[in-house]
């Protein structure tokens, strides 16, 4: 068997009720979610029982994700599963490096709230939209970017499907565009163009707010989006510097298998992440755990394997 990798979801995939199986069952999942509690109040009850508008609102949205994402990873641990390496989406990595060791579960939470703010606010000064596109090359949906003001490829989710973040009317003539170009397009449960210019007063703000804080090299290879390889030196700027720019996560998945990873696990909210690895890398072993009782499943997997 080669490598394990734990790779945690961003935005899009919050519901109500994340997270709560894993702090009713794991004491490391409970400890993290109360710890969170102290410094953002009412942040369990969003999370377990918050509408669906409340989660759709950034500054709720990667807060709960977080503690979503890295509760799971804890409770991995305590069934005896640990990550070589790992890798986050979006908001993602901010639970991958405080998984990693950067810095603490604790400070992550700080962050992740302060970078869910400055990107709300962001959010707030222009009126734009994210639709994933399919069926067309990341090549392709870039040429039909370019036709547009304001639009832009930003995630680059697997060979057949980029997200496109940018203003919203021209984001619509865009999506007629790729539509007559045989893609087919979903948008997403997410209130900003992130990864793109319209992030570019957060990212500045986040990289501010970050001086205040120790990140220190992870313990393990935690793969960062902007360059699909180990973060490593200034990880901070990385950091900020993810918020505006797009997410290269085929070619991370890529990178990673290449490094001997042949094992995901996604912890954390849905299986967005594990859909797209099963497209990018058919013969990896491909799991998720996003309730307590996922674990069980996994770990007879992996032990078996």
């Amino acid at each position: 068997m080669g490598k394990i990798a734990f790779v945690f979801p961003g935005q899009g995939a919050q519901h109500p009720g994340m997270g709560k199986s894993l702090y009713e069952n794991s004491s490391a999942a409970k400890a993290l979610f109360d710890s969170a509690e102290k410094h953002m109040p009412g942040v369990c009850g969003i999370a377990f029982g918050g509408s669906e508008e409340e989660l759709r609102q950034t500054k709720n949205t990667q807060p709960c994700l977080y503690l979503a994402d890295l509760g799971a990873a804890l409770a991995l641990n305590e069934a005896g599963i640990y990550a070589d390496c790992a890798a986050g989406f979006s908001l993602g990595e901010i639970a991958a490096l405080a998984y990693g060791g950067a810095y603490s579960a604790e400070d992550g939470f700080k962050i992740v709230c302060k970078r869910g703010e400055f990107m709300q606010t962001a959010s707030e000064s222009a009126d734009t939209m994210m639709t994933a596109v399919m069926k067309l090359s990341p090549g392709k949906v870039s040429e039909i970017c370019a036709q547009f003001e304001n639009v832009y490829p930003v995630n680059f989710n697997s060979q057949l499907q980029t997200v496109v973040a940018g203003e919203r009317t021209q984001t619509e003539l865009f999506k007629e565009a790729a539509k007559e170009a045989g893609g087919r397009c979903i948008d997403l449960k997410v209130g900003a163009a992130f990864h793109s210019p319209y992030m570019n007063g957060a990212a500045e703000k986040f990289g501010a707010f970050l001086d205040g804080f120790s990140v220190c090299e992870p313990k393990i290879p935690i793969f960062g989006n902007t360059l699909a390889k180990p973060l490593s030196g200034d990880i901070k700027s990385a950091m900020a510097r993810q918020i505006a720019n797009p997410v290269k996560w085929t070619d991370t998945i890529l990178n990673m298998v290449e490094s001997g990873v042949d094992t995901f696990i996604e912890t954390g909210t849905g299986k967005t992440l594990s859909g797209l690895i099963k497209r990018i890398a058919p013969d990896a072993a491909v799991y998720s755990v996003e309730e307590y009782a996922d674990i069980e499943n996994v770990y007879g997997s992996v032990h078996n394997a």
